[in-house]
């Protein structure tokens, strides 16, 4: 792990891009296509809004949406169906007793998203759901998550809209601002999980994982806690041109844990933890071989970003492999598929 920063620069604006024929074909196949009754365009209909704060009194750059009454009833009823073919393949009988409670609408950041909240309304617990615009490198980074993280990840595409479960975990910036202080905090073992972290993004190229883009799952061990850093937001899957960007540590944001890396684990047990992440995702890739082929088969033809950021990534890349196995790579979906193969063999 490596303290220096020198990340200087990142898109501000990274454009979206569109779902092509191949993609869309591989989502019908593996069935995260879905026909729904609301789309992304339908909520951009709200009458009023106000900031949303949290619970001490701070902008969180959400804004609180209100609809017409001649909206809201079909708008509901649309957001609850997509609900229950998120969780239950469609079954509206298991539904009926839970109502949308809230829409909100981001302002910040570049995909826009509207987020639901799902109440119970026998116990008031609740839960999240997103609704945002289908862009091509969001759900290629959905995919990526889902076959080679240890995590499952759960949504659905219809057209231009995209429909993304709720990612549960303590945000980021919270845990490093509140929680990694505590002294009951295990420093060495979220130290270990933010290296394998690291691994992980750098291996798939997720980048611009700054502390608000991921969260922090904790578990209660028997003894103490496990901690598990999970990626939110797959805007910037293999975007940049800049290697660095697809590593965690060089975010500045992020800077606490890393130092927590430097003082508490050695360089020998940090080699140590990256090659028993990269043997998992080795496992991982070779469980999911024949749909992580048909998924890269079709990242490969598609375009992803500019000629001169793949560029930038190849030079990068051939320079710190010590190789120039990336010369023929023409797009960003070769570039990935080209640094999975020369990292896990």
């Amino acid at each position: 792990m490596n303290s220096e920063n020198d990340i200087d620069f990142i898109s501000k604006k990274k454009p979206p891009f569109k779902v092509s024929t191949d993609l869309r074909s591989y989502l019908v196949n593996h069935g995260r296509e879905e026909e729904i009754p609301i789309a992304y365009d339908d909520l951009k209909r709200y009458s009023n809004s106000f900031p949303l704060y949290n619970k001490n009194g701070e902008d969180t750059l959400w804004e609180s949406l209100m609809f017409d009454k001649s909206e809201s009833d079909e708008i509901n009823k649309g957001l609850t169906k997509i609900y229950a073919l998120l969780r239950t393949a469609g079954d509206l009988t298991v539904m009926e007793h839970l109502y949308v409670d809230r829409i909100d609408y981001c302002t910040f950041g570049n995909s826009n998203p509207f987020r639901i909240r799902i109440v119970n309304q026998f116990n008031d617990n609740y839960d999240y759901f997103y609704v945002k615009r289908a862009d091509a490198s969001r759900i290629y980074g959905l995919e990526l998550e889902h076959m080679l993280s240890p995590n499952r990840i759960n949504y659905l595409v219809n057209e231009n809209t995209l429909i993304e479960d709720h990612i549960a975990g303590i945000p980021g910036d919270q845990f490093i601002k509140e929680y990694l202080p505590r002294a009951t905090t295990n420093k060495v073992r979220i130290a270990k999980e933010f290296i394998k972290f690291n691994e992980r993004c750098f291996l798939r190229l997720l980048g611009d994982m700054r502390s608000y883009n991921y969260v922090i799952d904790i578990t209660p061990d028997f003894e103490e806690e496990q901690y598990r850093i999970r990626a939110i937001d797959f805007d910037q899957q293999s975007y940049e041109g800049k290697r660095t960007l697809y590593l965690p540590q060089y975010f500045k944001e992020n800077n606490p844990i890393v130092a927590l890396g430097l003082k508490l684990i050695t360089p020998e047990t940090v080699k140590q933890y990256q090659q028993e992440e990269r043997t998992l995702m080795a496992k991982r890739v070779y469980a999911s071989r024949y749909k992580l082929k048909e998924l890269v088969d079709s990242m490969k033809f598609d375009k992803l970003s500019t000629s001169e950021k793949v560029n930038q990534l190849k030079e990068e890349l051939n320079q710190f492999h010590k190789t120039n196995e990336f010369d023929s790579c023409d797009t960003m979906g070769e570039v990935v598929r080209c640094n999975l193969k020369i990292l896990l063999g």
